[in-house]
């Protein structure tokens, strides 16, 4: 028996990887929908396609089970991110500034540690959290400043696309607080089906009220990227449920924090895209200061469950 919950462990822990690749893969594959498509009309049928998947495996959503105030707030921060991600891949200029701006868009992780210790809902250790803040801020800068100086390049890089640069820091945001609260809000629902039917939903009003039609018409290798785009992101979250409920969190937490190296690795592959040192450099600053800060809760508050336990004992 003892065997068969480790070998279920290991199983588990196998889909979170797995839905950790899939996430740094597709997301690059749902830029070239967008050329294809548009960048709201590719986003928006990669979301429809996603939403089917979602709801073919795990049914029709009741709405009326989930908490109304998660639903609205929730679903709310979901759609706003969603829409960031997907349309600042599609307005990006290029295909490396796509890879640029998904980038700027992992500082989540950072965000949304920070965002826990300034709600005092976890405790940091300073001496690590400051300089992983610093490391993942620096590393982003040398990702976006490109082949050239660090200051001139990256200005340079960002007034010449402000629009997608700020849609990918603020869902870098957004999901941070989504993350905060969906904890707390959610009452151990899975809200993932209702979300993505939400998310389609606004961006096909979006397209409909800009009237923005599509780049080109239906073919089969646009067809083909389109499902594997739909269907590889409702994977991704499917394999990633399961893996919370019997993976090992810490390995999978850590695991987690190397996206942007698996992104970089995958952009270069998907979009045929040659990234320069000072990304590569940029790239692993960024997963270096992420996982400082996320060792500084992990270390600050194993030190107090210790504290706590001598107190415990010595009553």
């Amino acid at each position: 028996m003892g065997l068969l919950s480790l070998l279920s462990r290991y199983k588990f822990t196998l889909f979170g990887v797995l839905a950790v690749l899939l996430w740094s893969a597709v997301l690059h594959i749902v830029r070239i929908v967008s050329e294809d498509f548009g960048a709201i009309g590719g986003a928006a049928l990669v979301y429809t396609y996603s939403a089917l998947f979602l709801v073919a495996f795990s049914g029709i959503p009741n709405i009326k089970t989930y908490p109304k105030r998660y639903v609205v707030i929730g679903g709310t921060l979901f759609v706003a991110y969603e829409l960031c991600l997907s349309l600042s891949l599609g307005f990006a200029n290029s295909r490396e500034q796509s890879a640029q701006v998904l980038i700027v868009n992992y500082l989540w992780p950072l965000f949304t540690i920070l965002g826990a210790v300034i709600c005092k809902n976890t405790q940091a250790n300073s001496i690590l959290l400051l300089p992983g803040s610093v490391l993942a801020f620096v590393g982003v800068c040398l990702v976006v400043s490109g082949d050239s100086s660090l200051l001139e390049g990256m200005l340079s890089n960002i007034i010449s696309n402000p629009l997608a640069f700020l849609l990918a820091f603020s869902g870098a945001i957004i999901w941070a607080i989504y993350c905060n609260l969906t904890k707390y809000m959610s009452g151990g629902h899975n809200t993932i089906s209702l979300f993505f039917i939400f998310t389609a939903g606004t961006l096909w009003l979006k397209w409909c009220f800009l009237d923005a039609g599509f780049n080109s018409g239906f073919s089969f290798s646009s067809v083909f990227l389109l499902a594997l785009a739909g269907g590889g992101m409702a994977l991704g979250y499917g394999l990633w449920n399961k893996a919370i409920i019997g993976g090992n969190m810490i390995l999978l937490a850590a695991i987690s924090y190397f996206t942007p190296v698996f992104s970089g690795v995958f952009a270069a592959l998907i979009l045929g895209v040659s990234l320069q040192q000072s990304f590569w450099l940029g790239v692993v600053s960024v997963t270096v200061g992420s996982l400082l800060c996320w060792q500084s809760t992990r270390y600050k508050n194993q030190r107090i469950s210790q504290v706590q336990s001598v107190l415990d004992n010595t009553e």
